[in-house]
């Protein structure tokens, strides 16, 4: 089956990855590297995250939660301080290579996992804290064909349900996808549907990849 449409997670692969942004918090807090993500990783389907990234619980209920979280893992981190700097920079080169996709007939769209807008600072989809950044992201997301974000399809990865929801909206077959994303714990359920997942580690890495699956040469 050939390939006709490539579906991008955001945050770490359109944009830098937060964790670096994570790493930069717990260095300055004197927290131990990596503090972020190992409370993100208990109980990953019911913890603050996965509750706010569903959209089950608001702003102020994930900053006391994912405080108490961090706290019985020995630390103490609230969690308005790891919003504050999730929203990585945008990759140039990724947001040339979608328009490079769209102008050679490929079909584009997003899968994100991302937080309500509105709170504690937070605008729009990229979870930026700025309206010029808003505005940056709102233009990138524009030229997705369909866009889903785990806060407001109440569904997140790596819930298979969110990549069929997305081959429904654009009427393909697994098969004819290929799907980018910075975590592989997203990219294993991609995988297992039929689609061809690259793992992404930097930006050079998944334009070269994503160059060698489609035969074609990107930025």
């Amino acid at each position: 089956m050939s390939i006709t449409t490539v579906i991008f997670d955001f945050g770490g692969v359109i944009t830098a990855s937060p964790f670096e942004a994570f790493n930069r918090l717990e260095a300055e807090r004197g927290l131990p590297h990596d503090f972020v993500r190992r409370v993100n990783a208990a109980n990953p389907d019911d913890n603050a995250w996965a509750k706010f990234e569903r959209a089950e619980i608001d702003a102020a209920t994930f900053d006391t939660m994912f405080a108490d979280e961090a706290r019985a893992l020995g630390h103490e981190l609230e969690g308005s301080a790891v919003l504050a700097v999730i929203a990585g920079a945008v990759r140039p080169d990724m947001v040339t290579a979608l328009d490079t996709l769209k102008a050679k007939g490929f079909r584009i769209g997003c899968i994100t996992n991302n937080v309500p807008g509105g709170k504690m600072g937070i605008k729009g989809a990229g979870m930026t804290r700025s309206e010029q950044a808003a505005q940056e992201v709102a233009r990138i997301m524009a030229r997705f064909e369909h866009v889903i974000e785990s806060s407001k399809a109440g569904v997140r990865k790596p819930d298979p349900a969110i990549y069929l929801m997305m081959c429904e909206t654009l009427g393909v077959e697994p098969g004819e996808c290929v799907y980018l994303d910075d975590l592989g714990i997203n990219c294993k359920p991609a995988a297992a549907l039929g689609m061809h997942a690259i793992k992404v580690t930097s930006g050079e890495q998944a334009l070269a990849d994503l160059s060698a699956v489609l035969g074609i040469a990107l930025p």
